[in-house]
């Protein structure tokens, strides 16, 4: 049997580039070898796109902190409408063949439509949420909207541009302290701050508008941070849930993807049964809400009284070694490896749908 080609396109003009390579690079790895061959096509910083051996792709590929990609690579373009035709930009000449892509470009210009919409125009198979879900997953504003549309509960916050946005004491009056403030448009906690007073509120604004025009200034929920994986197309199904016990003041990008020892995964999370089924479905149905596709990570956060609030979804959650997506899934009975064939599966499943819809009408 034929094996299907796999391209894995990370990097990313995102302020999460780094974490993107450290995904791809897990995933290269675990990837079924007797199902697949996959090819590396990197984004660099710059937004060019680059094609080169494995082996010689990551500069310091074991440093989360100093990991980069050899941007010493060819340049190369997919052709829309190509099925997957990939060719160097220089003098256009053929280079490879894609039969679906897998981004793991994490937040924007990668997690947001943007590279989705691109995908479509290719015409291949591609994992992950389509334009719609990514979308709105990436944007926490419209998020939250959609979700107080069908009765979800989540953190109130104001929304704020670089010209509009409220002073400290309007936004004690509102939310309380302390309270948290993020760009509107990026994950694994870029440009996130936890504000107690006057002076960190200034610090914290200026803060997340070096990552987005737009922002939240969001209550602090003091609850148990829980996790849910979740996987699949018009069916979805959830992984057990489990918990995130962060030993430093947040859940920050540094505890994320650089020092290990800040925090500690508890899988599955201690919760009674009952509660665990209520979270699940809980996460099924944001999945919904927020129209996602294939994958997506749903975060929790269990109050007292077990009340639930949803924080996000991640559209394309992080597949490092210490990532909560994958290692839900093994602890639920799916293997690393065998999770990425799922995800290609729904991916090729999805465009084949797509595929039968009509496009003329008479």
């Amino acid at each position: 049997m034929k094996k299907l080609k796999i391209g894995i396109l990370f990097g990313g003009k995102s302020a999460e580039h780094e974490v993107s390579l450290q995904s791809a690079k897990s995933i290269y790895k675990a990837i079924d070898r007797d199902k697949y061959e996959p090819v590396l096509i990197a984004i660099n910083k710059k937004g060019e796109w680059k094609m080169r051996e494995d082996n010689d792709f990551f500069v310091n590929p074991d440093d989360p902190e100093k990991i980069r990609l050899n941007d010493d690579s060819d340049s190369v373009a997919i052709v829309p409408q190509s099925s997957g035709r990939i060719i160097n930009s220089r003098d256009s000449e053929p280079r490879d063949k894609v039969d679906v892509l897998f981004p793991i470009l994490h937040g924007t210009y990668g997690e947001d439509g943007t590279v989705q919409g691109m995908i479509k125009l290719i015409d291949v198979p591609f994992v992950g949420a389509g334009v719609l879900g990514s979308s709105v997953g990436m944007d926490k504003d419209v998020m939250k909207r959609l979700l107080n549309e069908t009765g979800v509960l989540n953190a109130k916050c104001l929304i704020a541009k670089e010209d509009d946005f409220p002073i400290f004491d309007e936004a004690e009056k509102v939310l309380g302290l302390p309270m948290f403030i993020k760009p509107a448009n990026l994950g694994s906690s870029v440009g996130i701050s936890k504000v107690r007073n006057a002076k960190e509120y200034v610090k914290a604004i200026k803060k997340a508008f070096l990552y987005d025009t737009k922002i939240l200034i969001e209550e602090f929920i003091d609850g148990r941070e829980i996790e849910c994986a979740v996987l699949g197309n018009d069916e979805v199904e959830s992984s057990i849930p489990g918990e995130v016990v962060v030993k430093s003041d947040f859940y920050s990008y540094e505890a994320k993807y650089v020092d290990s020892t800040a925090f500690e995964l508890k899988i599955p999370a201690e919760i009674p049964e009952n509660l665990q089924g209520t979270i699940k479905d809980l996460a099924c149905r944001t999945f919904k809400t927020l129209c996602c596709e294939g994958m997506g990570r749903v975060d929790i956060f269990l109050c007292k009284n077990d009340i639930l609030y949803v924080n996000e979804i991640n559209t394309i959650p992080g597949f490092t070694k210490n990532s909560m997506y994958p290692k839900l899934w093994e602890a639920s009975g799916l293997s690393y490896k065998n999770l990425i064939t799922k995800l290609i599966d729904l991916a090729i499943e999805r465009h084949k749908k797509e595929k039968s819809l009509k496009t003329t009408f008479k």
